[in-house]
């Protein structure tokens, strides 16, 4: 593949991706609101610390957009946040979030592997995949509480 269509299929790639991440910080920040019961505390700060960490994820990927020679999206995802004060539930969606999260991050990596010269993206998605698991991780031990 020519070089410029696989930059513009990046950055499209990518456009994706930063949808998802405005779509996660508010998910984030939505169902830490509405987290009760004994084990509440600890689940808000966590919930409130990944939207943070898909803050910084969000930033990155803008930047990364933009040194593609690319404008960065300004829309949300598809993503239906849905409305619950069952924390089961929650953590069940945002798991799934990030599980899609992490399929995409890797098929981003595969494209960018095919660019070969832009060891900066390179890193920068293999971190966000790493983050990303962390967070699946996360949420798994999270569901385990429940």
């Amino acid at each position: 593949m020519p070089k410029e269509k696989l930059k513009e299929q990046i950055i499209n790639e990518l456009n994706k991706a930063l949808e998802v991440e405005y779509s996660a910080i508010i998910m984030y920040l939505h169902h830490a609101e509405f987290v009760t019961g004994l084990n509440a505390e600890p689940i808000i700060e966590r919930l409130k610390e990944i939207a943070s960490d898909e803050e910084k994820h969000r930033d990155m990927i803008r930047e990364r957009i933009v040194v593609l020679g690319g404008i960065p999206s300004t829309n949300l995802s598809d993503l239906k946040i849905s409305q619950s004060d069952d924390i089961k539930e929650m953590l069940e969606e945002e798991l799934k979030e990030e599980l899609i999260a992490v399929k995409l991050y890797q098929n981003i990596l595969e494209l960018v592997k095919q660019l070969k010269d832009n060891e900066t993206l390179y890193h920068a998605i293999y971190h966000l995949i790493q983050d990303e698991q962390e967070h699946v991780e996360e949420l798994k031990r999270l569901l385990a509480m429940k």
